[in-house]
């Protein structure tokens, strides 16, 4: 079984150690004897994204993301090919910000994003941030899992119609929100650093599941082997207890 993923912008979309959820993905996948066939898609570089099972694009300050925006959005029907035939697309801060209607930079230049979704990111009044540690409750395919991370945003994503969760400690997408990210069965995105799947092995996990459905039809999150990760657990406990929240 092989797990084919692209990993966009890599070299400039990085923020916050986010190569870890690439390095979780391919520890956890050849753990299983999952072959996991990386490839990297920059600037320029030609990829028909449809032909991957995973699409990962990382988190970036405006100037990065600004440098990426044309490439973005000359890949628009290739990036819609891609979701129509199942292909999985995690989206960490500023690429989930660019799959909305628009993302305000600091500077209150609007940059088109792709448009696929009802939300847009506003910059947040008198550059306030959302910043700290962030829990959520998820609710993923009726899967309810408790999701840990640090968020550091200015943007202020709104109107999105279906969050990924109801925070419990934090801000998420916006200073009031109340819930955190995106979730549609078909993408995710959130604003949860740190970086995202190594606190987090049960959604790296179900996100593993996601990518090998696309070619294995009927392919559940149950399906995956169970491996044992105690020092992760052991992490998120810590953060539960500070912040009192129930495990």
């Amino acid at each position: 079984m092989r797990l084919k993923t692209a990993w966009m912008y890599y070299d400039i979309m990085d923020l916050y150690g986010d190569k870890g959820n690439i390095m979780t993905l391919k520890k956890r996948c050849e753990d299983r004897g999952i072959e996991f066939d990386l490839h990297t898609v920059g600037i320029g570089e030609n990829a028909d994204l449809s032909d991957f099972d995973l699409v990962f694009i990382g988190g970036g300050a405006d100037k990065e993301q600004e440098s990426l925006l044309p490439d973005l959005l000359s890949r628009k029907e290739n990036i819609a090919k891609a979701i129509d035939e199942n292909t999985f697309f995690l989206l960490i801060c500023g690429g989930y910000q660019l799959f909305g209607q628009h993302y305000e930079a600091a500077d209150h230049e609007k940059l088109p994003g792709l448009g696929f979704y009802s939300y847009r990111t506003d910059t947040g009044k008198q550059k306030t941030r959302c910043i700290g540690n962030i829990i959520i409750e998820a609710d993923l395919d009726g899967r309810k899992m408790k999701l840990v991370g640090f968020e550091n945003h200015g943007g202020q994503t709104v109107h999105v119609e279906k969050p990924l969760g109801r925070v419990l400690h934090g801000f998420g997408n916006s200073f009031d929100a109340g819930m955190e990210g995106f979730y549609d069965g078909h993408v995710l995105g959130t604003y949860l650093h740190g970086p995202l799947l190594p606190k987090n092995p049960e959604l790296a996990d179900f996100v593993i599941a996601k990518g090998l459905a696309k070619k294995n039809p009927g392919f559940q999150y149950e399906d995956l082997q169970e491996i044992e990760t105690p020092f992760a657990n052991e992490a998120r406990q810590v953060l539960f207890e500070r912040y009192k929240v129930e495990q």
